[in-house]
């Protein structure tokens, strides 16, 4: 059964914003007490947050699709609905958060990091938010803008110090077995580790981490054997150890080859050609092994490697080591370039940045004119196109935003095509230079005329009054005989 995963291809989705409320404040003697319709809430973000607790990626292999919760309808009056709950995931150290095409989204390492994968959308507004001078009553609100939809992918690199490279059997998880207190499985046959161990090694003042690979074999960096699958754990360690088996049983092998053929597949992998490294000669306790190591010594030492000689067994040598180890990641870590506290960049948009651009296109030998930008897309993503009111509301915000004299500018006419964003999802409709886009039909824009009109209880009072008035008079004109 899987117990490590260290790539997932993760699906998540954030809470859709709640709808804007149209509501009119009514009660005894007031039916229209004016518009109290509440804004709806916005939706929960999905946010990949790191968590020391976490060192594999398998709930997500198992549970793909992530969706936060929605943000509640607005309701009459004034009542906000409630914003959608965030959705937190949380990550092992050294995860990389990827887009399908392979871009890097984000880089998570230190515990809390965190990063927005999905942001939720924004709730409508209700119509006593809309309420001016001039349009005393809407009688429409604002859709709840939907949250985002992305497939991210999500790889680990183990966050340590040391990295142990090697060939199967090499006896690389007998070597952090006895460096640290890590309890990997150990066998005498290849293969044996499957995912990468990590431990802790203390050498004096300075406490490192200690990380074997596993799967390095020829072809490893063409996807060959599990070499591929492992090697970006060594992408983030500070120095690299060759463990080298001098009691093979393998006629064909010896420990310069197996060097020779490590570096090459580190080397095609790329990115690692300024790590130090170390050549460590495992298993000296076997007699053959200890004459091999002394024999390929100094070859090793003449290309310019440190060399240990050390049996995980036996534990000859590894005091030598770990403190050999120590001092190159102490000396990597004085290196390091400073932490600095983030900076707060503000960059103002310019004065003439209207946010919106517009496009001529040809869609079947006939003219298109698509408008992009953050603004437009927003507000007809938040249009109840049902309602004429909020229709002729739209139309007034692109034209003060200035896209209808754009359009102009670009060569549209009437009756052209014009589409307000992207292509898979995008409003298109007949252009029409200033026309009211249907809110004629309830007068002249900002108007109610519900407002306008005498209100019912009142044209019955008038109706009652003249009535008596008239019965009064018939009255007074009366004459007996």
């Amino acid at each position: 059964m899987t117990t490590f995963v260290d790539r997932v291809e993760l699906h998540v989705a954030a809470g859709n914003g709640g709808h804007g409320c149209a509501s009119v404040h009514r009660e005894k003697f007031k039916p229209l007490g004016g518009p109290d319709g509440g804004n709806g809430g916005r939706g929960g973000d999905v946010i990949l947050t790191v968590d020391q607790s976490v060192t594999t990626l398998l709930d997500y292999h198992h549970s793909p699709h992530r969706k936060a919760t929605n943000g509640k309808p607005g309701e009459g009056g004034n009542r906000s609905g409630k914003d959608g709950q965030d959705l937190v995931l949380p990550v092992p150290d050294g995860t990389v958060v990827l887009d399908k095409a392979g871009t890097v989204l984000a880089d998570l390492v230190g515990h809390g990091t965190s990063y927005v994968a999905a942001q939720g959308g924004r709730g409508g507004l209700g119509n006593a938010a809309l309420a001016s001078a001039r349009r005393k009553a809407p009688g429409f609100a604002l859709l709840g803008e939907p949250g985002d939809v992305r497939d991210i992918v999500l790889e680990l690199k183990t966050v340590a110090d040391v990295a142990l490279v090697g060939y199967p059997s090499a006896g690389k998880s007998s070597l952090i077995s006895v460096l640290s207190a890590a309890k990997p499985k150990i066998a005498d046959y290849p293969f044996t580790t499957l995912v990468p161990n990590l431990g802790v090694v203390t050498a004096g003042s300075t406490v490192y981490t200690i990380a074997d690979v596993p799967g390095l074999i020829p072809g490893a960096s063409q996807g060959k054997g599990l070499g591929l699958e492992f090697l970006r754990h060594v992408e983030r360690c500070s120095v690299l150890v060759h463990v080298l088996d001098t009691a093979t049983l393998e006629s064909d092998r010896d420990p310069v080859s197996d060097l020779d053929v490590i570096e090459e597949e580190l080397r095609q992998y790329g990115g690692l050609d300024n790590r130090p490294r170390i050549v460590v000669l495992n298993k000296v306790d076997v007699p053959d092994g200890r004459e091999l190591a002394e024999m390929v010594r100094p070859d090793l030492e003449a290309r310019g490697y440190r060399v240990f000689e050390v049996s995980a067994v036996a534990h000859i040598g590894l005091k030598e080591l770990s403190y050999a180890l120590a001092d190159l990641v102490a000396k990597a870590r004085a290196a390091r370039p400073k932490e600095e506290a983030t900076r707060i960049v503000i960059r103002p948009k310019a004065v003439d940045d209207a946010g919106f651009t517009v496009t001529r296109e040809e869609v079947g030998g006939e003219p298109l004119f698509r408008v992009r930008g953050e603004k437009p897309e927003r507000w007809v993503r938040q249009t109840d196109f049902n309602n004429d009111e909020a229709v002729g509301y739209l139309a007034d915000r692109l034209n003060r935003l200035g896209v209808e004299e754009e359009l102009m500018k670009a060569g549209a006419r009437t009756g052209d095509g014009v589409a307000i964003g992207p292509e898979e999802n995008a409003v298109v409709f007949d252009w029409e230079p200033s026309v009211m886009a249907g809110a004629e039909m309830l007068g002249r824009r900002g108007e109610d005329h519900r407002l306008d009109g005498v209100r019912p209880a009142a044209q019955r009072r008038r109706d009652r009054q003249a009535e008596h008035d008239e019965a009064q008079r018939e009255f007074d004109d009366f004459e007996p005989f």
